[in-house]
């Protein structure tokens, strides 16, 4: 099967009243490859609403219990097509973000997820490298070529020292996903363990290298306010260390992880 823009759908998880929402949404109408777009919320207001009308985006409320993982599995599932981008709501995404995802999923016939480099949003700046964006891309290098991308043993290499996975970056192939993609209960590492569990299934991990999607770094993001919970954070990066490596390395990993996490505050 060979992928187009009919086969995508962006699903914007919209939050409160973030700042940021109509710049995301703004970078997603400006895509060249043109696809369709739809916004889940679990916190519906004027702002989100307001919004939708103004671009013309389907708005869907999710009623369930509120939670990070019961959002992005709502808002998977309101894509009706095959390939879905969760576009979160603070991020943004470069013209040819969607042109790249669709040329990767093409050179592989069993793909299960793309994802792309990413640069860093900070106080309205683009910053290509830190400390942090330079090791996530020493984990990934090996991943680079495509001949690789069908390899369990170098992506689960790649995630037994860390995520280096950019989550706002991933496509997924719905087709591929278990039937809740994302576990309810993990709330720091909801994505780190996505992708250990995809990472034992038969298919690619399709990684482009070129940074075509923004990050926002900012006091008030999920995933600083996650970090800023210090032990609640550390304790779950434990738990996924433990997934690949025996007890004392994982002692060692996590003191280093602990440090790196440090990039992501302001």
């Amino acid at each position: 099967m060979r992928y187009t823009s009919k086969d995508h759908t962006f699903v914007v998880c919209a939050y409160k009243e973030s700042l940021y929402l109509e710049k995301c949404i703004k970078s997603l109408t400006m895509q060249k490859e043109k696809s369709r777009i739809v916004m889940t919320t679990s916190t519906p207001n004027s702002h989100i609403e307001n919004l939708a009308k103004k671009y013309g985006i389907d708005l869907y409320v999710n009623d369930n219990q509120p939670g990070i993982a019961t959002d992005w599995n709502y808002a998977i599932s309101k894509a009706d097509t095959e390939l879905v981008t969760i576009a979160h709501q603070d991020d943004v995404y470069d013209q040819d973000y969607l042109v790249e995802i669709l040329s990767a999923l093409n050179k592989v016939k069993n793909p299960i997820l793309a994802h792309t480099a990413y640069y860093e949003i900070r106080n309205g700046k683009k910053v290509y490298s830190n400390k942090l964006l330079r090791i996530k891309k020493l984990m990934l290098l090996p991943l680079i070529p495509s001949f690789t991308w069908n390899s369990k043993f170098l992506r689960r290499r790649s995630l037994s020292l860390g995520c280096a996975i950019c989550c706002p970056s991933v496509t997924y192939v719905k087709g591929r996903l278990p039937e809740e993609p994302f576990e309810v209960g993990c709330k720091a590492d909801l994505d780190w363990q996505a992708w250990e569990r995809y990472s034992r299934l038969k298919g690619a991990f399709c990684y482009i290298k070129k940074p075509v999607m923004g990050h926002r770094v900012h006091e008030e993001s999920e995933t600083s306010n996650v970090i800023g919970e210090g032990q609640g954070r550390t304790s779950e990066d434990y738990e996924m260390y433990r997934k690949f490596w025996p007890k004392w390395i994982a002692d060692i990993l996590i003191k280093f992880y602990a440090k790196g996490q440090d990039s992501n505050s302001l």
